[in-house]
C-alpha cells in the first residue's frame, strides 16, 4: 500500500527527521534553560510573583555576586576541595593503572570492574554509607584510627576543620577508579615492542615507565585532569547530602554549586543564583584554559 504524497518523506528531510527527537529534547532541556539562565542574570525575579515579576537591573546581580562574601567563601572552598580531592587522583591513578597493567593479564577486567563499581554507584548511596562511616560515636573510620593509631574518636560531620578532608576523602575514593580506567586502557594501546626494545637496552620499570609510559598516554592524562578540573568545580552532591544542602559548620564545605542553590531555593534571588553560575562557568573555563596551555606547552617541549 503507497503512503499518500502527504504523508511520504523526502530522502533530502529524512536525516533531519530521524535525529529530530534528539534535537527537540537537547534544545527544551539543554539550550533554553542555558538561555533562560543568561537572561534571568540581569533580572531580579523571586518565582512566587510569577514571569511578570522580573525586573532589569543590568549587571546588579554580578555586582552583588562580586561583593558577596560567601559567593567568595564558597569559591575557595571548591578550590580547596577540587585540589585535595584531584590531585590525590590522578598520583594514585597514574601508578595503580601501571600496576594493574603489568600484574594482572586474565584478572584485569575483574580488577578494574571492582575499583570503577564506586564510580557508577549512587551519589546518595555513597554519602550516605560515609556518613555512617564517618559517625564520631559509631562511625568504622573513627574506630580503625583508635584502634590501630591510638587517635581519639574525631567529629568528622559537624567540624569546620574536619568536614572539608572527609569530603575531599569521598571524591578521591569515588573517582579514582574511574581514572585507573582512563589510563589502563590508554596504556594497552602503547605498542609492546617500545618495553621490550627497552628491556632489551636494560631500562629499569621506573625507567620505562618515565619515558615510555607517561608520554604515550599524555593525552589520556590531559583528558582526565580537565574532567576532575571541571567536575571539581561542579563539586554538589557530596558536600549537599552531608551536609544537609546547609554548607556544614561555619558553610565550611558550601561549594560554588551548593551555594547558587542556596541562593536560588533558600533566598528565592533566581536573578543573583544565576550570574552566579555564568561566573563560575568563567571560572571554570579559565582553570581548564590554563590546564590546556600547560599540557600544550609540555607537548611542545617534548
Amino acid at each position: 500500500m503507497r503512503l499518500p504524497p502527504l504523508l511520504r518523506l523526502s530522502p533530502k528531510w529524512a536525516p533531519y527527521v530521524f535525529i529530530s527527537p534528539f534535537l527537540i529534547l537537547f534544545g527544551v532541556f539543554g539550550v533554553f534553560p542555558l538561555c533562560f539562565s543568561l537572561y534571568l542574570a540581569f533580572q531580579s525575579w523571586e518565582p512566587t510573583g510569577g514571569l511578570r515579576a522580573m525586573e532589569y537591573v543590568g549587571l546588579a546581580n554580578f555586582a552583588f555576586a562580586l561583593k558577596d562574601d560567601w559567593f567568595w567563601m564558597s569559591l575557595r572552598n571548591t578550590l580547596w576541595l577540587a585540589i585535595a580531592s584531584g590531585v590525590p587522583q590522578h598520583l594514585v591513578a597514574l601508578p595503580l593503572a601501571a600496576f594493574i597493567h603489568a600484574a594482572f593479564k586474565r584478572l584485569r577486567d575483574g580488577v578494574i570492574a571492582v575499583y570503577f563499581l564506586p564510580y557508577i554507584t549512587s551519589t546518595v548511596a555513597i554519602a550516605i554509607m560515609f556518613y555512617s562511616l564517618f559517625s564520631q560515636d559509631y562511625g568504622m573510620i573513627n574506630a580503625a584510627l583508635a584502634q590501630w593509631f591510638g587517635l581519639p574518636h574525631t567529629d568528622w560531620l559537624t567540624s569546620a576543620a574536619h568536614i572539608k578532608p572527609a569530603i575531599a576523602f569521598i571524591v578521591f575514593w569515588r573517582y579514582v577508579g574511574f581514572n585507573t580506567v582512563l589510563y589502563l586502557a590508554a596504556m594497552q594501546t602503547i605498542p609492546g615492542e617500545l618495553y621490550e626494545a627497552a628491556t632489551l637496552d636494560g631500562a629499569s620499570r621506573l625507567r620505562q615507565f618515565l619515558h615510555i609510559t607517561l608520554p604515550g598516554i599524555r593525552p589520556m592524562i590531559f583528558f582526565g585532569v580537565t574532567l576532575s578540573v571541571i567536575g571539581g568545580l561542579q563539586l554538589f552532591e557530596e558536600p549537599f547530602i552531608l551536609t544537609g544542602g546547609k554548607g556544614g559548620p561555619q558553610q565550611a564545605a558550601m561549594t560554588s554549586a551548593v551555594y547558587l542553590f542556596r541562593e536560588a531555593f533558600d533566598f528565592n534571588d533566581f536573578g543573583g543564583a544565576s550570574a552566579m553560575s555564568w561566573l563560575l562557568f568563567l571560572v571554570v573555563a579559565l582553570l581548564t584554559w590554563i590546564t590546556n596551555l600547560a599540557f600544550r606547552t609540555r607537548r611542545g617541549a617534548a
